[in-house]
């Protein structure tokens, strides 16, 4: 973990601290929170909101051991929330690596499974996906409003995630996208479910079918970008959103609340449709496990071309 936040000072035990609030505390085993190995977190006090960066170890994708830390992160929000020792109001997540946000799947793992015909490995990558993203989509049942900070492309898995959140703010020039379709497979981590209820069934089936790519500004016409920012400004635009709207935060938690009660979307339905994927994925011929090898040489290049 980096905090870096000029309130951030360091206190005892060596430990870094807010000058105003402890950023959360040790869990039952005695191991302190937000420590993570591939994301970065930052808590600022004077927005009342938690910043978290992906820092992929590999490609810029969900491996299992990021998920681990996904969860073990929602968790630690929920004591530092519940223990009031942080008053996180805002959480925004965003992605250190340059040029994407996610690439989404962990497509290298996928192979190996569907080559090894283990459907439940599978779907167990699915429902840890779909468990977080559920857990998101409900603010981990606190009085948080959640955003998704896009500063690079956001493709599969990535574009999946974002839809789970109550805001995406994205700069111009990035681009999302669902190629799931091009190797045979479809997405199946909350696409369908979250874009039906935003888009309708049909205009969500379009989108899933095509594999087209879509602009930041094509997703702002639709609704599912709420906030556009030129390129390098996002986390500004952000933080003015914040500042801009902080008054109306209890408003805008309920009318969420409200929104999820209205059309609701339960962990069962997400989790139905991992298993339809899974079984999908099974059935991989060897020509789109090829045409997935090439879409993960073409990931890896990404990292190999990132500065270090």
């Amino acid at each position: 973990m980096t905090i870096n936040h000029p309130r951030f000072e360091l206190g005892v035990n060596n430990e870094w601290a807010p000058q105003a609030h402890r950023l959360g505390a040790s869990d039952d085993f005695g191991r302190p929170p937000f420590q993570f190995e591939q994301l970065d977190v930052d808590f600022d006090p004077e927005l009342d909101t938690l910043w978290t960066y992906m820092c992929p170890r590999v490609r810029p994708s969900f491996n299992p051991d990021l998920l681990r830390e996904f969860t073990q992160w929602q968790d630690d929000i929920v004591r530092a929330c519940t223990s009031g020792t942080t008053p996180i109001r805002y959480l925004v997540l965003g992605s250190r690596f340059p040029g994407v946000f996610s690439l989404g799947g962990d497509l290298d793992l996928f192979s190996q499974h569907i080559r090894a015909h283990d459907r439940d490995a599978l779907a167990r990558y699915g429902r840890a996906c779909v468990r977080i993203l559920h857990r998101n989509m409900l603010g981990l049942d606190l009085p948080i409003v959640t955003i998704g900070l896009v500063e690079g492309d956001a493709l599969g898995g990535g574009f999946e995630a974002l839809l789970s959140f109550n805001v995406v703010i994205a700069e111009r020039g990035t681009n999302f996208g669902l190629p799931e379709t091009l190797f045979g497979l479809f997405p199946g981590m909350g696409a369908h479910c979250f874009l039906s209820r935003r888009l309708g069934a049909a205009r969500a089936e379009q989108m899933i079918l095509s594999g087209q790519t879509y602009s930041a500004e094509a997703l702002y016409e639709l609704g599912l970008v709420h906030a556009l920012a030129e390129p390098g400004e996002g986390r500004r635009v952000v933080e003015d959103y914040i500042r801009q709207n902080r008054r109306r935060h209890t408003a805008h938690c309920a009318i969420y609340e409200a929104s999820r009660a209205i059309n609701p979307l339960p962990l069962a339905e997400l989790e139905a449709v991992v298993e339809l994927w899974a079984d999908a994925a099974v059935r991989l011929t060897e020509g789109d496990l090829k045409r997935m090898r090439r879409l993960i040489t073409a990931q890896t290049r990404l990292l190999e071309k990132a500065p270090a």
